[in-house]
């Protein structure tokens, strides 16, 4: 009988946080090539690397379901804004932005260019992105989603319109492309100016393209302050008449007139999951970041500048400040900023830990990677949850917390043996320590590294080891047929 081949890893007496919710147990932990091989008391078992995580948890690598890294996994592959967290997929495409399919002649308008400035950052088709990923891989694995703002931005020569038949059909033609090329799914940004005037018949006969490919639908809802019930109910007809599994993206009730009626949103969620697939994620901050929009403070209590490009010196200061500074209102600065990126205090704690508790809420970061002065987010939102909302604050249980960045997320998204620690699963997967893992990126400091953060492994390989990125990028360009169904984290009634 053939001698098994010798394991490439041994992480032994590993507390094991397999990513289903279920209970920590300690056990060994086999990986050979890309994927774990056994998960249990493998005494007889010698690996050619063997480590001891003895009091260290060893979970699935997260999986971050709402980010805007599409450049950055290709401008800074080694990715160590996300590794350093644990973090070894990324969702991109979000708000209904999305890199390809675009040729532009010019740079975009906001907000698309908080991922791409400059006409070459663009790919014409989305089978360009995805090819380009295969020849230059970044450090963590990659799911790529198709916006809709950017199907507009290709057709349309007026954005502050309805889309024509014959725009919507071409629309629909790119849209069809990108999900053979493997796109896993359609984002909608209907709250930003490139898209606020498509109405909601536009966006569903887009939509109905996706349910024949098996995709999925994420919105940045028109609303997330007065009309927010109404943004919701036009997101569920989308999904209904579209059939197809929808995500909430960030969810929130922003603007001090709005705090605390997440307890009105969450039971329309809860009523609407009992007859359709819908999800959401939520980033574990009181803060949003996007771009400044003189316009559209959103009754913000206070506002720093992540970035401008008339007024470079102005990146990490505080709005308010530039403005008496300037002998100006708050609204006149942000036009002299133009263009700018901005952080809005918008959300009320209760109504963050609200969302985070619900227990089908998604962990996503919503990080800007390119900003000058970016949100803490970027470096911070799972090591956040981990130490403050779980050791700190007592929210949820660490294995329902670790289930919120894995299992869960790989379940609405289709990600076949990814997001559970199991024999047969691809070794994507963090250890950590519990007593100790923080987000140290601050309002003041964003980019400062999370501690407690041991090793992380994407495709078996090692990207994070001993506080340093390794320089590795075993990363995968994970294309919609390689994926599984979506929207499986619901019961669905008959």
């Amino acid at each position: 009988m053939p001698t098994a081949p010798k394991p490439d890893w041994v992480l032994r007496n590993a507390n094991v946080i397999d990513g289903t919710g279920a209970p920590a147990r300690v056990a060994d932990i086999a990986i050979t090539d890309d994927r774990i091989t056994a998960v249990g008391t493998l005494t007889d078992v010698t690996g050619a690397s063997e480590v001891d995580v003895a009091g260290r948890v060893a979970a699935p690598g997260f999986i971050d379901v709402h980010t805007h890294d599409d450049r950055a996994v290709l401008s800074d592959p080694t990715m160590s804004c996300k590794v350093s967290q644990g973090v070894t997929t990324v969702v991109t495409g979000n708000c209904g932005i999305s890199l390809a399919p675009l040729a532009p002649a010019e740079p975009p308008p906001p907000p698309a260019d908080l991922i791409g400035d400059r006409p070459e950052h663009y790919f014409a088709r989305f089978a360009h992105y995805l090819d380009a990923l295969d020849r230059e891989p970044s450090a963590v694995n990659v799911v790529a989603q198709i916006g809709h703002s950017t199907l507009r931005m290709g057709i349309m020569d007026e954005l502050d319109r309805a889309a024509t038949p014959s725009e919507i059909a071409k629309m629909r033609a790119r849209l069809e492309d990108s999900l053979e090329a493997g796109a896993v799914g359609m984002s909608t940004g209907l709250f930003y100016p490139p898209a606020n005037a498509a109405p909601t018949d536009e966006v569903a006969e887009l939509a109905a393209a996706l349910a024949p490919a098996g995709a999925i639908h994420s919105t940045h809802m028109r609303d997330e302050t007065e009309h927010v019930l109404e943004s919701l109910d036009e997101t569920f007809e989308i999904g209904r008449r579209a059939r197809v599994p929808v995500v909430i993206s960030h969810h929130k009730c922003a603007g001090a007139p709005n705090h605390g009626r997440t307890r009105e949103s969450l039971p329309k969620i809860d009523a609407a999951r009992t007859h359709q697939p819908v999800a959401l994620d939520v980033y574990p901050y009181v803060a949003g970041s996007t771009v400044l929009n003189p316009r559209r403070m959103m009754n913000a209590s206070r506002v720093i500048v992540t970035w401008s490009k008339a007024h470079p010196e102005a990146a990490g200061r505080d709005l308010s400040e530039i403005a008496a500074g300037w002998g100006c209102s708050a609204a006149a600065a942000a036009e002299r900023l133009q263009p700018a990126g901005a952080i809005y205090f918008i959300m009320d704690e209760a109504d963050v830990r609200r969302v985070m508790a619900y227990p089908h809420a998604m962990i996503g970061s919503d990080g800007l990677p390119h900003d000058s002065h970016p949100h803490p987010r970027l470096w911070g939102t799972f090591p956040r949850v981990l130490g403050h909302y779980v050791r700190e604050v007592g929210l949820f249980p660490l294995e329902e917390a670790v289930r919120r960045m894995t299992g869960l997320s790989a379940a609405q998204f289709g990600l076949t043996d990814r997001g559970v620690l199991r024999a047969g699963a691809y070794a994507d997967l963090v250890v950590f320590d519990p007593r100790t893992i923080a987000d140290r990126s601050t309002w003041e400091a964003p980019t400062r590294p999370a501690t407690g953060i041991d090793l992380v492994m994407v495709n078996g390989r090692t990207v994070w080891q001993a506080g340093a990125g390794t320089g590795a990028r075993p990363g995968r360009a994970l294309r919609l047929q390689q994926l599984g169904p979506k929207g499986r984290d619901r019961e669905v009634a008959a």
